[in-house]
């Protein structure tokens, strides 16, 4: 999907990280990760466009030093986007945003199909030791999908996940 070019200089730097040398690439995530939200649906359209994947990464990395804010954006699109290639940069994203983006991975769980929750579990997985308890407390749900999505992502994580898990399992949660 390419948006109109409501705004040159941003397609500009859209085409040096689809184009640019190393420093030039660089250059383009901080000034587009310095104009905000205005670059957010750019940023987006540039992830689900026939890209390689070094693209995908900075535009990634774009996002995430946007911040926060472009969480729902993100979510939005990978609900309405099949592309794996775009789920697993875009959830990668969502990954490195860390623990304010759990809540919302975990509300967008509970309506995806299976291989979206996939790409957000592994977020979560990203994420790590913060989205723990909010993970476990999952495993209390009345939902046996969101049972089972709780049970394979805590094992996911390893480590601290999968302590969890099994004292939660010890707790008869």
């Amino acid at each position: 999907m390419v948006l109109p070019m409501e705004d040159p200089e941003l397609e500009n730097l859209a085409a040096t990280l689809v184009h640019g040398n190393l420093a030039a690439r660089r250059d383009a995530v901080r000034q587009l990760a310095g104009r905000g939200g205005k670059a957010v649906p750019r940023l987006i359209s540039l992830l689900q466009e026939p890209v390689e994947n070094e693209v995908r990464w900075y535009a990634a990395v774009a996002l995430v030093r946007i911040g926060p804010q472009v969480i729902g954006p993100i979510l939005d699109a990978i609900s309405g986007n099949p592309d794996p290639r775009f789920r697993r940069y875009a959830a990668a994203a969502l990954g490195h945003l860390g623990e304010p983006a759990v809540a919302p991975i975990l509300k967008a769980m509970r309506d995806a199909d299976p291989k979206t929750r996939g790409f957000l579990a592994q977020a979560l997985c990203r994420i790590g030791e913060p989205a723990i308890p909010a993970v476990r407390k999952m495993l209390g749900s009345d939902d046996p999908v969101l049972r089972e999505c709780a049970t394979l992502t805590l094992w996911q994580m390893g480590g601290e996940g999968l302590e969890s898990l099994l004292s939660s399992m010890d707790d008869g949660v």
